[in-house]
């Protein structure tokens, strides 16, 4: 190190419009806070439309952006982005091409897909400020088999596509439960090839023989009270901690990106499984985890001196306004956080700057208004916020100072990168 680095993070960005045209000094505010960083990370939660083409994949929450978008990130200070998460394949495989052209046409550090299985995999470098810096970005899911990034064979050729993180659901049912499911099973009499139907085989789990039933492409696993499950594969996690490893090794500032939408009931609370996968992504290497997926603000934990953001919610987040289901004032609530390392690599704080996503004038003087943009939270609103955040967190061990309408986390634990 040859002096302090700062690496911002924020909640997911979902834009299809070009947010440049907003000219408000609140959302300046969160610009400048943005570009104090070396690094400046967010996951494009989209896909672009570019000169490969493609089509819709989806009915129902389908979609796409202009590669002007990738422009607007880069001007507000972007320049890092996960590109790993359930829009990534919105237009199918040449969606995927064109956003992989044009990431790369703007210089971004970025990971996440790739035109095979092995090139989504690999680990995106660059050199951001003062240091070498690593990005792996991985999705897992819920998600088609088909969207997922996957490499050539003798008898298919590759698939551009998503970087997956295989993880399988299990649904858990006491003893009582788990018997009548079995016997409806028996009389329905499914076999292996029906089952095909309703999952890829690929993604069918060997099961626990007498223990797990496969019901038509779900699973049920014989448990003391009712639950959900999800498992992560371990060949699958092995490849990506591998990748962590080996981008540490070189001594690079390294960051592990965890897309998924298995939330809990509580969409706030951090699934146990998300823990555990993060914490290992740090044991690995990482010296930095971010996740998005539930489109709420979560929880932070220093996990050995590293940074753990289990999920930050939204940044940017155009969507149709018919779409009743983000009316809670939660999904519009978010914090941007700068971790401060000092010049030998230990983090030493953390800032956290309160954000609304609020009704903002596309250009001076326009008529048009929509949430385009997040600006400062101030009042009721920020402490709204942060105390929240501050709650969540506690039961992780982590410390939040709160002032006036700004956060703060000082790190007690040392932990040096590079």
């Amino acid at each position: 190190m040859n002096g302090p680095f700062c690496a911002v993070v924020t909640g997911q960005s979902l834009i299809t419009h070009d947010i440049r045209y907003v000219q408000d000094e609140r959302f300046t505010e969160v610009q400048r806070f943005l570009q104090q960083g070396d690094v400046v990370f967010t996951n494009f939660e989209s896909t672009i439309l570019g000169q490969h083409a493609g089509w819709p994949t989806k009915g129902r929450y389908f979609g796409y952006s202009t590669a002007e978008v990738l422009d607007a990130l880069r001007d507000v200070g972007f320049n890092a982005l996960a590109l790993a998460n359930n829009h990534a394949f919105d237009l199918g495989a040449p969606g995927v091409l064109s956003t992989l052209d044009e990431v790369d046409a703007r210089g971004f550090l970025y990971a996440g897909i790739g035109i095979d299985e092995t090139d989504a995999a690999k680990p995106g470098r660059r050199q951001l400020g003062k240091r070498q810096v690593s990005l792996l970005a991985v999705d897992a899911g819920p998600g088609p088999a088909n969207m997922y990034a996957e490499n050539r064979a003798a008898s298919r050729p590759a698939r551009p596509g998503v970087n997956r993180l295989k993880a399988i659901r299990k649904i858990a049912v006491p003893d009582g439960h788990f018997r009548r499911l079995a016997r409806l099973g028996s009389h329905l009499q499914s076999s292996h090839l029906e089952l095909t139907n309703y999952a890829q085989p690929e993604d069918l789990p060997a099961l626990e023989k007498g223990s797990e039933i496969n019901f038509y492409g779900t699973v049920f696993t014989q448990a003391a009270d009712f639950g959900r499950l999800i498992e992560i594969d371990p060949q699958s996690a092995s490849v990506h901690l591998s990748a962590i490893r080996q981008a540490a090794a070189q001594g690079d500032f390294v960051i592990a990106y965890l897309h998924h939408h298995h939330w809990e009931p509580g969409w706030q609370d951090v699934p146990r499984w998300v823990q555990t996968f993060a914490r290992t992504c740090v044991d690995a290497g990482a010296d930095l985890f971010v996740s998005h997926g539930a489109p709420v603000l979560q929880a932070v934990e220093v996990y050995k001196g590293a940074p753990i953001f289990y999920g930050l919610g939204n940044f940017l987040f155009h969507v149709h306004p018919d779409e009743g289901e983000w009316d809670p004032p939660e999904v519009w609530q978010s914090i941007v956080a700068a971790c401060r390392y000092d010049a030998s690599g230990v983090l030493e704080s953390i800032d956290l700057l309160p954000v609304v996503i609020c009704e903002v004038s596309e250009r001076p003087g326009s008529k048009t208004r929509g949430k385009l943009v997040p600006i400062p939270a101030v009042g009721h609103a920020a402490l709204d916020i942060l105390e929240g955040f501050a709650s969540r967190s506690r039961s992780f061990g982590t410390g939040i100072e709160i002032s006036e309408y700004a956060g703060r986390m000082v790190v007690p634990t040392a932990r040096r990168f590079g």
